[in-house]
């Protein structure tokens, strides 16, 4: 892989960890309700879920060369497209007011962890991201393990930190709404 195609991912990957989605919105209602604590339990199910859908992606991708190197082809040129196309509409789009439920219920780590994990299994966004914004960034002609491998840890580390943002920022707004 590149420097280039690694940094481009990088581009990307941050751009999507930073669009509000279901993952955030879990993120940021665990920071208001139940605290940072909780918010990184959700972070943590949410990551769990992604690592699940880099192993999917990196055995449907290794499949799909060996048994159709067009496909592949053509699947990581959808990929292209749709990146453009939504990053037209991210341009040209409108923002939708975000709504929480404030009321405080305390839930286990474990609990919250596994919400995070079902949450991102069927997430439409991670579905879409790793169905069509995943191969434009994978060489067929290099070994795909290891390319899986750098940018499962390259968007795992991303996406943490930018949660981890979130939730603490959540945290804080929580604390800050009970002050006279």
């Amino acid at each position: 892989m590149s420097w280039e195609l690694w940094w481009l991912f990088v581009v990307m990957d941050t751009a999507m960890s930073l669009t509000p989605g279901p993952a955030v919105l879990m993120v940021v209602s665990q920071g208001l309700g139940q605290g940072f604590r909780s918010s990184v339990a959700a972070n943590l199910g949410i990551l769990s879920g992604n690592l699940i859908w880099f192993t999917l992606s990196a055995v449907g991708l290794i499949a799909l060369v060996l048994a159709w190197p067009r496909a592949f082809e053509v699947l990581r040129w959808i990929g292209v497209g749709y990146l453009c196309w939504i990053g037209l509409t991210m341009w040209t789009g409108h923002r939708q007011a975000l709504r929480m439920n404030a009321e405080r219920k305390t839930e286990s780590f474990r609990r919250v962890w596994m919400r995070g994990i079902v949450l991102q299994l069927a997430n439409p966004k991670a579905i879409v991201f790793f169905s069509a914004l995943l191969p434009p960034f994978v060489r067929a002609d290099k070994p795909i393990v290891l390319q899986m491998v750098i940018l499962a840890v390259t968007s795992v580390v991303i996406e943490f930190w930018i949660l981890a943002g979130y939730g603490l920022l959540a945290d804080r707004a929580s604390h800050l709404a009970t002050q006279p």
